[in-house]
């Protein structure tokens, strides 16, 4: 079963108010903007709690930051199911990718990569478990951008080969401490598997299209800007430095791959977007952020 409609009357408003009184390529800008945005809710609210926590949070208080920013990362998952915001199929999936996730962290902190400074009583192996939310957060985006936008991916590659990619860059994240590092086969791996897949999504009641590999790139810029936050914020520090370090370059490069890992992990359950929908045929989970017919279906 697919997942449910999402319904939100605020989007609603602000496209109808961008199409009467902005320039149709304006409107199509600021609402594309803002429907990104809103999909980014659980990253951004995370990040600004980062920012927020370490501001006020003080260290003889009876509750750790780390430990508060889990119980805030589960009151937001559970809004967003509760507002329907995400489907349990997503969430399903969206945890599968928080547990992958923390077992990166537990070995990249035994083996030095970075390390969590602050106290907390919720870790395993010396990971705090909100720091799996972070990776979560990645998968939401995803997820609700696709419904959001009413995405479909063209001339999308064979799925056993994506589910190959996705762990063989997995692997390489553990690997490459112990063997040669594939990180560049893998990225022109990604090249060659999705060079020609373009996103086709709706704006404005128009259809769209953009290449994909195009939007992971914006997409890992926005990861980069993210990771050097927590960087920022003291609440991961990198092994051999101490206080704030930019993440370098190779940082952009990892989470540009770790961006299909969650990508293919997503597809799990948005199957059905792989290839133009059929003619006169709406998705079952078809977001309703439209005032008008459709066109280019």
């Amino acid at each position: 079963m697919r997942a449910p409609a999402e319904r939100s009357t605020g989007l609603d408003r602000v496209e109808s108010w961008c199409q009467a009184r902005l320039p149709a390529g304006l409107a199509e800008f600021v609402i594309l903007g803002v429907k990104l945005a809103w999909a980014c809710l659980f990253g951004a609210t995370m990040l600004i709690l980062l920012i927020g926590t370490k501001a006020v949070w003080q260290p003889d208080w009876a509750l750790a930051r780390y430990d508060f920013l889990l119980i805030a990362a589960l009151i937001i998952q559970a809004l967003l199911l509760t507002f329907k915001l995400e489907s349990w199929r997503e969430a399903g999936v969206i945890l599968l990718f928080h547990v992958t996730g923390t077992i990166m962290e537990i070995f990249k902190v035994h083996v030095g990569s970075w390390s969590y400074p602050e106290p907390g009583l919720v870790r395993i192996e010396g990971v705090p478990l909100f720091s799996g939310f972070m990776y979560a957060s990645v998968g939401s985006f995803l997820a609700r951008a696709m419904r959001l936008l009413d995405m479909r991916f063209l001339r999308y590659p064979p799925q056993v080969l994506t589910w190959a990619l996705g762990l063989g860059i997995y692997i390489n994240f553990f690997s490459h401490h112990f063997l040669p590092d594939a990180r560049y086969v893998l990225m022109a791996a990604t090249v060659l598997l999705f060079g020609r897949t373009t996103i086709a999504f709706t704006i404005s009641n128009r259809r769209r299209h953009f290449p994909m590999l195009a939007a992971m790139a914006m997409a890992t810029v926005l990861m980069f800007i993210a990771e050097n936050t927590g960087t920022r914020t003291g609440t991961w520090i990198y092994g051999g430095h101490k206080g704030f370090h930019w993440a370098g370059l190779a940082k952009a490069g990892s989470w540009y791959l770790l961006l299909f890992v969650s990508f293919v992990q997503v597809m799990l359950v948005h199957r059905h977007r792989c290839g133009p929908a059929p003619t006169g045929e709406k998705d079952e989970d078809q977001i309703s952020t439209h005032n008008g017919p459709r066109e280019g279906h």
